[in-house]
This record gives C-alpha cells, structure tokens and sequence, in this order.
C-alpha cells in the first residue's frame, strides 16, 4: 500500500542528532507509532519524506531544522524575576516549568539561576537541530471516516501532536 494523503501509518523509528548522531528517541521496546498521512500529525519533514513510499519500506531521512522543530529563536528566551517562580519547588538549570499562556500550555526549560532573576528557554529542546530518522516496518490501512474527521488515529498506537 502506498503512503498518501488519508492513510493511516504506523512504524518503529529511530531519531538521532545529524551533527553528533547522538540517539534521540526511538520506539524500540515499545508500540510502533501511529499517524494519519496529510493530517500534520507528525514534524513535516518526516511526513513528506514518507509521502508515496510503499509501507513496508525502510527509509533514512535527513530533515532540516526548519521542517522538523522550527530553528532555535532568541526571542523565546525570557528573564523572569525569580518570585514568579515561588511555587515551583526545583528553580535550577534543566528544570522544565509549565506556564499557562493564550494560547495554551507553554513548556519552558530553565537555562540560568541568578539571585533575582530566572532565564526561561521557550524553545523545542530539538529547535534548531537537523534530525535523522530511521523508519521501519510500516503498515498502511485506510483511516477511518470518524479519523478523518478528527485529523487523527484512533486505537493503538495513536498519538495526538498538538
């Protein structure tokens, strides 16, 4: 089966860091993961890559930052007087904190401790870094009319990516 629009994709991956082929993520030892093809449930990059390949095919894909967690901005990092932070109970570097915004929850990972003063990170911990994954063992069924409504899969192996 080929790998179009309104199919429903499932696979094992593997992802590392292009630059320093450190292991990222990868779904060995557990589900394989679900998607449905065209809906934008999965970083773009992947998705285009896997568009028109026949399930079943292994396939290695290079995706620039750009297409898969967006490129690292400045703008995204904060200083915060550190009494925003009193109700967190670990205020130290690699601590995420979750912020409720307008336009959701936000995650923010803590950069820098001073005395007065939090930096916050508002980036993808993966922003600005070209991602190789390593995909196998597709499977391609045709979604469902109620998953094509809802823009996503149903069932094992589904994930919602908001």
């Amino acid at each position: 089966m080929l790998i179009a629009e309104n199919t429903v994709v499932s696979f094992h991956y593997r992802v590392s860091d292009d630059e320093s082929s450190e292991l990222i993520d990868s779904s060995e030892n557990s589900e394989p993961m679900s998607y449905l093809h065209g809906a934008r449930n999965i970083i773009i990059g992947l998705e285009k890559a896997l568009e028109g390949k026949q399930a079943g095919d292994d396939v290695e894909v290079t995706v620039e930052a750009a297409e898969a967690y967006g490129e690292r901005s400045e703008d995204r990092v904060h200083k915060v007087p550190r009494e925003a932070l009193s109700d967190i109970e670990r205020v130290e570097p690699g601590v995420t904190v979750v912020a409720n915004t307008e336009q959701g929850q936000l995650n923010l990972v803590i950069v820098d401790v001073a005395e007065d003063e939090v930096t916050l990170d508002a980036n993808h911990p993966l922003a600005g870094k070209r991602l190789k994954f390593n995909v196998s063992n597709e499977t391609g069924r045709e979604a469902s009319e109620e998953e094509l409504a809802h823009g996503h899969v149903h069932g094992p192996g589904g994930h919602h990516h908001d």
